[in-house]
């Protein structure tokens, strides 16, 4: 399994931005399919986006669709979550996944809290 580290959450208005940042260890970090995920307190955890190992295919959750976007830079092996014009139901922790293929994910990272306030 691939080890997962987040980071670029924090506080910040809404109609603000944020890019959060997944580093994967591991020399096979490109054959992975990468998620994000969220969860509210009180919700289950929540798709966010995807993107598979290609960067070809990148699926959103209607929720963010226009507002975020998923990217990956396999030289780095870093995931990223660029998100644009938030809201306050977008607060959350954001987790990081990596998986076989977009649908199926077995490696998760600690998480970060992403707070928009109105």
């Amino acid at each position: 399994q691939v080890q997962l580290v987040e980071s670029g959450g924090g506080l910040v208005q809404a109609g603000g931005s944020l890019r959060l940042s997944c580093a994967a260890s591991g020399r096979t970090f490109s054959s992975y399919a990468m998620g994000w995920f969220r969860q509210s307190p009180g919700k289950e955890r929540e798709f966010v986006a995807a993107i598979n190992w290609l960067g070809g295919s990148t699926p959103y959750a209607d929720s963010v669709k226009g507002r975020f976007t998923i990217s990956r830079d396999n030289a780095k092996n870093t995931v990223y979550l660029q998100m644009n014009n938030l809201k306050p139901e977008d607060t959350a922790v954001y987790y990081c996944a990596a998986g076989p293929n977009i649908v199926n994910f077995n490696s998760w990272g600690q998480g970060t809290q992403v707070t928009v306030s109105s």
